[in-house]
């Protein structure tokens, strides 16, 4: 059994992924309003001080079992990767940098970014990897349990078409559920239905929230604050887990095309277990 749970918590000789903050029941926070530009939906918070915070990764206990992808191109033009140990030190404000309170890494993807070539949104997401962060991993749904669990806030949505996605199961070919928010409605997806489940209709920008995907079975039980919102049929042989801000705009749907126009998403923590 794998686990991936906070370091004062794990058992000895689990394995690591994260460490991360638990939520408490009724004591959810809430990130608040920094600025708001017209058109575009905001509620982020960049760093007062960011030589103050320690690097992003170490704010929130981050591990090994993850890369990291930017919207920002490489020398091919593709989006940059970060992998294990660079990771553990990265700091490239203001795609993947430390919150002004140092408790969260800000996550962002402007509709301009950088994107892979079987998609045509940008991301700055985090990308689930075996326990010494050396190679990618994969599970399957039909076999064990597995989990992940995100303490997050949506902060920032883009221009036109404010949507964005936060955290999600994929398999061998396409995301199969994941947290989508549209303007102030979240929903939960499931495969290309975009809006399988509604989960609250007044969602305000900054709330903070624990999302949490299980894997068993041949499906995906998601949840909102601790409460069952969908059951998603998924059978796959190759899934793994990302957590991070899924831009759902490009410069074809939404404008300005520039970097001021972007999606963010606050983590505050990421737990991953298999079982």
């Amino acid at each position: 059994m794998q686990k991936n749970s906070s370091a004062r918590r794990t058992p000895r000789r689990a394995l690591v992924f994260i460490a991360a903050p638990a939520l408490a029941a009724g004591a959810l926070a809430s990130v608040q309003s920094a600025s708001a530009a017209p058109a575009v939906q905001s509620a982020s918070a960049a760093p007062a001080d960011a030589a103050a915070c320690p690097a992003p990764a170490a704010a929130i206990g981050l591990s090994t079992g993850w890369k990291l992808q930017l919207p920002t191109p490489n020398s091919s033009g593709s989006p940059q990767e970060i992998k294990q140990p660079a990771l553990s030190t990265y700091d490239k404000a203001p795609w993947f940098t430390t919150t002004s309170g140092c408790d969260a890494i800000l996550m962002r993807a402007a509709v301009n970014g950088a994107t892979t070539s079987n998609t045509g949104y940008p991301r700055s997401e985090l990308r689930e990897m075996t326990a010494d962060g050396s190679a990618t991993t994969s599970w399957s749904s039909t076999k064990g349990t597995h989990t992940m669990v995100v303490d997050e806030a949506i902060t920032h949505l883009p221009a036109d078409k404010p949507h964005v996605m936060a955290g999600q199961i994929h398999d061998e070919t396409s995301d199969v559920t994941s947290f989508r928010l549209e303007g102030t409605s979240l929903y939960v997806t499931s495969y290309n239905t975009t809006h399988y489940k509604l989960v609250t209709s007044s969602y305000k920008l900054g709330d903070r929230f624990e999302g949490k995907f299980v894997a068993h079975d041949g499906k995906v039980d998601v949840y909102y604050n601790g409460t069952l919102q969908a059951t998603v049929t998924a059978k796959f042989g190759s899934g793994y887990f990302k957590a991070g801000d899924y831009t759902q705009a490009n410069c074809n749907n939404s404008t300005p095309c520039d970097n001021s126009n972007y999606g963010e998403v606050a983590l505050y923590g990421v737990t991953v277990t298999h079982s």
